[in-house]
């Protein structure tokens, strides 16, 4: 469905485009009121009461910044995207860094929701584009070979642009586990690569965005309308991810406590999978439209976002909360890092060649399953230096492609 339907159709049009939007605002109800009445109640109906108006909110942001692509163009269309991207996690990971200022057991838990939010994405969200990629197109039939399709997932060459960009982030991130500290300079680092980002993405060629589902429908309104539309809604979302951001982290550490289950894993996996759902659901649904590419390349430039604009808030969210020096690593958060960073090299080592393939689907799957199956730090740590064995050399025997990625971000337009 293009954004050229016409909404003049009927009721039909009308329900079909107030119906979401009404189901998703009345699954913030329950954790708004709980919230703004302070109204006590157990922290698991609170995992779930908050954690489901984040999804709601998450969800809400993700049709309305598809369908803003209609009116807004540049590098202004790219900053408000990439913001409206990531806020659902960036609201909930900055409070705790914000936390963490006056009481520093909260620390481990900002690193703990940035490095399981940037595995979460590479680990499971990347070979998933392979995966159901292939699922969609395995009938698709080669019409002079009669050959099936083939398993991966082919990306354009603009994509040098995002994995040189995390490259140089991972690069800067070494210094966390370094240091053993999360340091201001650090955090703005990243925060001004961030920004290079955008004003990089904002020069490439832009075609006219091809809309369906939901942003469809928002998007056949016409102009004015639309734009007060999306943004009442992206107001709400957004003021509903706001309120909800603090009571939701405290009901998982607290939830946690309750059902003796580790926090940390809560915090680390939980809170991560409710706000990265709607992007996930998103790039799955291109890869099962026969598009696997679109949906990989969305997740590529989210870890972008996320190691580079979410990582570097963590110290400035810390230091605003009353925080002295750098936000602290203990040996646990000091592996978390070493390990993301690793899988990080791993990922972009793999994409270099701008395909991920079968064996490359597997490996990051299965490296990943085995952080979560096996928890044990020494297993987790030669994951690590696995990623690393692995990533180098493959660099390195991709020397060409490696050196048109870091030369990406300096050429202009589409390359």
């Amino acid at each position: 469905m293009s954004h050229t339907l016409n909404p003049s159709v009927g009721v039909r049009y009308w329900i079909r485009l107030f119906v979401p939007f009404v189901l998703a605002f009345g699954l913030t109800i329950p954790g708004l009121f709980l919230e703004l009445n302070h109204v006590e109640i157990s922290p698991v109906i609170g995992m779930f009461a908050f954690g489901g108006a984040v999804v709601a909110g998450a969800f809400v942001l993700s049709w309305i910044s598809e369908a803003a692509e209609l009116d807004l163009r540049g590098g202004l269309s790219i900053a408000l995207l990439a913001v409206i991207a990531i806020l659902p996690e960036y609201v909930v990971d900055f409070y705790f860094a914000y936390a963490a200022g006056s009481d520093p057991s909260m620390a481990s838990y900002a690193s703990a929701n940035l490095t399981g939010a940037n595995r979460l994405l590479l680990g499971l969200g990347w070979p998933a584009m392979a995966f159901f990629g292939y699922i969609a197109l395995r009938k698709i039939r080669d019409e002079k070979t009669g050959l099936n399709h083939k398993f991966g997932v082919t990306l354009e060459k603009d994509a040098r642009v995002d994995l040189a960009f995390l490259i140089v982030a991972s690069l800067i991130a070494i210094i966390v586990p370094l240091t053993r500290q999360f340091d201001i300079f650090t955090g703005l680092t990243l925060i001004t690569l961030f920004v290079l980002y955008l004003v990089r993405v904002s020069r490439q060629d832009k075609e006219e965005p091809e809309l369906e589902g939901i942003p469809a429908l928002v998007g056949a309104l016409p102009k004015w309308p639309r734009r007060t539309f999306l943004f009442f809604a992206a107001a709400f979302a957004a003021f509903v991810i706001i309120v909800v951001a603090e009571p939701f982290a405290h009901s998982l550490i607290e939830g946690g406590k309750e059902l003796q289950i580790d926090e940390f894993i809560l915090v680390q996996w939980f809170a991560p999978l409710a706000s990265e759902a709607p992007e996930f659901i998103i790039a799955i649904m291109f890869a099962l439209r026969g598009k696997p590419g679109i949906g990989l390349a969305i997740l590529v430039s989210s870890k972008v976002n996320q190691w580079t604009a979410l990582a570097g808030s963590l110290p400035i969210g810390y230091a605003l909360g009353g925080g002295q020096g750098g936000l602290p690593m203990d040996a646990v958060q000091v592996e978390e890092f070493i390990l993301t960073i690793g899988q990080t090299v791993f990922g972009v080592a793999i994409l270099l060649s701008l395909r991920l393939g079968k064996l490359d689907a597997i490996a990051l799957l299965g490296l990943f399953s085995v952080t979560l199956v096996f928890p044990n730090p020494d297993i987790r740590i030669w994951v690590a230096y696995l990623y690393f064995a692995i990533a180098i050399p493959l660099m390195i025997y991709r020397y060409r492609e490696l050196g048109q990625t870091l030369k990406a971000p300096f050429s202009a337009g589409k390359h």
